[in-house]
């Protein structure tokens, strides 16, 4: 029964290693373990998109460190728009776009593209089609034209809830398509115009 409960923990925690540097002029030895309740301190709430972000780029990252140890000195990033998956791409991989290992972009066709920077190596993450409901994407557009009212942000927030639980639950190998994407060329872009889509109905009202 305790390791029941123990594998149910981490299934709705999931975690991830990383390496980092000791101190501000340090020597990269300083190994830390990351879970999705820090990225959720981090991001300012636990969401679906975060789940699924948290869960994709770690098995894609698992692939450019085959030992599971994240190099966070070593690591670039692209990733789309998303307030949930540019929060991941930051937190997980240490990349920041004022020093060239972080940059967002829209055209691409994944979630995410991270790279190893010594050796070059690649991959690109997405969910499968299919596995995420519709009703989230088509509910989520409303609610970013301001047309979903009270009691429909309610029942949205209850859907993503619904799919985060099940997503947890599930195995994540089965849940990604995983490319490696060979001579990928890093061309950073500047862009500041992308829509926090997460705060637009931070003031509505509540659903009576």
């Amino acid at each position: 029964m305790a390791v029941l409960l123990m594998q149910n923990a981490f299934a709705q925690n999931p975690a991830i290693k990383v390496l980092d540097t000791d101190f501000s002029k340090g020597r990269l030895t300083h190994r830390q373990i990351i879970n999705l309740d820090d990225a959720a301190k981090f991001h300012g709430h636990l969401c679906d998109g975060l789940v699924v972000g948290f869960l994709g780029l770690r098995e894609a990252l698992y692939k450019i460190y085959p030992d599971s140890i994240i190099d966070r000195t070593n690591t670039r990033i692209v990733s789309k728009s998303s307030p949930c998956l540019t929060d991941i791409a930051i937190y997980l991989t240490g990349g920041r776009y004022q020093f060239n290992t972080f940059y967002v972009s829209d055209s691409i066709k994944y979630a995410f593209i991270v790279q190893r920077i010594d050796n070059g190596k690649t991959y690109a993450v997405k969910l499968k089609p299919g596995i995420k409901p519709a009703a989230i994407d088509s509910l989520g557009n409303l609610a970013n034209m301001g047309k979903l009212d009270a009691c429909g942000i309610d029942s949205l927030h209850q859907i993503e809830n619904r799919f985060l639980n099940q997503f947890l639950a599930a195995n994540p190998q089965e849940a990604f398509i995983l490319e490696e994407i060979r001579d990928f060329i890093w061309k950073p872009i500047l862009q500041s115009s992308f829509i926090k889509t997460d705060v637009l109905n931070k003031n509505t009202i509540k659903c009576n």
